[in-house]
């Protein structure tokens, strides 16, 4: 149902970390066949929304990503429902400083800062089916930066590389507190995000 919060790994958020230079071949990223996929919650409802990604780069052997960055447009919000409520007040209000205040920063980065095999704690299962490595980068978000790490399943056949996550943020962390306070009631908008990740990317050349 539409009304339930989609559940994602949760991600682990601490400060940025310093990213190392990617060693391997060069893959770019096929931005027309890759997004970022956000959905926001409040009382019985869910709103995602997608953005494109500008440019993105990854780094890779034969067996691993060592790194890897990606530019997301912040104006691409595309919001998933249709209506005039959505086009008229939901979509501009998250565009607004409330939220991502695209206006004064219209792109978002994220930065690998370190992939490892994924080794899930006991009990612990990813929602990525196949997960097979962790994930650190850095999110920037506005003006602010945190290192993430979340599970993702990432396969590469040759020429093609494909890589996907599934994984909830908290939003206060990049200093988006609109609507947060549970005092609020039906208006109240949760401070979990999931952001769902899809990339394709080719090596150089191809």
């Amino acid at each position: 149902t539409c009304d339930k919060a989609p559940k994602g790994d949760e991600a682990v958020i601490t400060d940025q970390v310093l990213a190392k230079e990617g060693v391997g071949e060069t893959f770019l990223v096929d931005t027309a066949n890759s997004w970022v996929r956000f959905t926001g919650h409040g009382v019985g409802k869910n709103h995602p929304g997608t953005f494109k990604l500008t440019y993105g780069q990854v780094m890779a052997t034969d067996n691993a990503v060592t790194g890897g960055t990606f530019i997301m447009d912040i104006t691409s919000l595309d919001m998933e429902q249709e209506g005039e409520m959505i086009d008229n007040k939901l979509q501009p209000h998250l565009l607004s400083g409330d939220f991502f205040d695209a206006e004064t920063f219209g792109t978002s980065q994220f930065e690998i800062t370190k992939v490892e095999p994924f080794k899930p704690k006991e009990g612990e299962k990813s929602l990525i089916e196949g997960a097979n490595f962790s994930v650190s980068g850095n999110l920037q978000i506005k003006n602010v930066t945190k290192n993430i790490t979340f599970p993702a399943r990432i396969d590469r056949d040759g020429d093609r590389l494909e890589a996907k996550a599934n994984f909830d943020i908290d939003r206060r962390e990049w200093e988006m507190n609109y609507g947060n306070d549970k005092t609020l009631g039906d208006n109240f908008i949760s401070e979990t995000v999931n952001v769902g990740l899809r990339l394709q990317a080719l090596k150089e050349g191809q």
